[in-house]
């Protein structure tokens, strides 16, 4: 475990127009707790960087409060749930961690909300998809800030049924998160007219695609959609190319597909590809201006949505602190569910009762490698969805925080 202390340096951006007198700091110390994939299959799309876009977001709050400190602590949670679990209780307990960013894959995120509701301390799901967190497992602790697996059903999946992708067969990872994709992408198939006609599971962080992708090629289906992330996108749509699945009339639906993974693959594999995405380097001024400094603190690297979502809850989460005058998560918690506000990555943003942190997201579809112009420039934006078109209406998710209409 690392630990990293900031001091003052840059001013703060997003800041709020009035700033409470005193700050009431429980241990006269603010303390994030970072607990991300550092080392396997999601370490691209979150780790290192994930430690780094909330270190800017200190750095542009300006390090301190009211001359207190603001102290970051990092730790692997290896898509574990015990591990998660026990790492989030001794930072709770022993630690004085105030809020906790990450935590990897949906099963380790939903561990985490669950000890965050325990000892009644903030937690920011930025990596996980599951919209569960805001659904059936919300709680009054837990926010969940970037992209949920209904959004990207109502994005990726709709297009493609609209395009004429009618047939589906899903390959999914078989965890919390997989069940929850493959769940909310089928609603929207079915909803929209299409049918799916098989599934196949396969462990987390496999190597070997082939009896799945065998099996997806052999059930005929227009679709096949990989309702995996990282790692296992990657290795699922390279196995694919060498099957000839793609040249055999099938398509590939990428349900969750980062700017690492069109990277890593290549354009000439990924183009084509329709992906839904709440971030993009190269969507305005202000996601240019985030991601060229984070590129040059990353070796060149531009943040996924992940990261740009470590970054601005880290920097929201300060600017919570500072209206509230106190780290007293029931009162930031209420500060944090207040307002509307500019977020400097994700535009404009609030956070509902159930937990949802309410902004727009993107259709892309990635660019062939005559239409880009270098390094990290994939995408062409399809379509944008306001947040009330992407995300579930708050009614329909079956969260305890929410009363049902009677």
């Amino acid at each position: 475990m690392k630990r990293l202390m900031l001091g003052a340096s840059a001013l703060a951006m997003a800041a709020w127009a009035t700033v409470a007198p005193a700050q009431q700091l429980t241990d006269n110390v603010v303390k994030l707790g970072v607990l991300t994939d550092m080392s396997s299959l999601y370490a691209d799309i979150n780790g290192p960087g994930a430690v780094l876009a909330v270190q800017m977001a200190v750095e542009d709050f300006g390090g301190t409060i009211n001359g207190k400190k603001i102290e970051i602590i990092q730790a692997d949670v290896q898509n574990k749930a015990d591990v998660a679990a026990t790492i989030a209780g001794r930072w709770f307990d022993t630690e004085q961690v105030d809020a906790i960013f990450g935590t990897g894959a949906s099963s380790s995120s939903i561990a985490t909300s669950r000890v965050a509701n325990d000892k009644k301390r903030i937690y920011f799901a930025t990596d996980p998809a599951s919209s569960d967190l805001t659904g059936k497992l919300c709680n009054p602790y837990t926010v969940h800030w970037v992209y949920d697996t209904f959004a990207l059903a109502n994005g990726t999946g709709s297009a493609v049924v609209k395009a004429g992708g009618k047939s589906w067969f899903f390959l999914t990872v078989d965890y919390a998160f997989g069940y929850a994709l493959q769940r909310d992408v089928a609603a929207v198939v079915t909803k929209s007219g299409g049918k799916v006609v098989g599934e196949v599971k396969h462990p987390l962080n496999t190597n070997d695609f082939s009896s799945f992708l065998l099996q997806a090629q052999g059930s005929k289906a227009q679709i096949i959609g990989l309702a995996n992330a990282g790692g296992d996108t990657i290795n699922s749509i390279k196995q694919a190319a060498e099957f000839g699945i793609v040249k055999g009339g099938q398509k590939l639906a990428g349900l969750l597909v980062f700017i690492t993974d069109v990277h890593s693959l290549g354009l000439e594999r990924a183009q084509g590809l329709n992906l839904t995405e709440a971030f993009y380097w190269d969507l305005n001024d202000k996601t240019r201006a985030f991601s060229k400094r984070f590129a040059a603190k990353h070796g060149g690297k531009m943040p996924t949505s992940i990261q740009a979502g470590f970054y601005s809850s880290a920097l929201q989460y300060l600017n919570s602190i500072k209206a509230a005058g106190t780290d007293n998560s029931d009162a930031v918690m209420a500060k944090l569910k207040e307002i509307k506000w500019d977020d400097p990555v994700f535009g404009q943003s609030y956070i509902r009762a159930d937990g949802r942190k309410m902004h727009d997201m993107y259709l892309f579809e990635v660019k062939k490698p005559s239409e880009s112009k270098g390094p990290y420039d994939y995408y062409n934006l399809v379509s944008r969805m306001s947040a009330e078109e992407a995300f579930r209406p708050m009614d329909q998710g079956e969260c305890p925080l929410v009363a049902k209409k009677k």
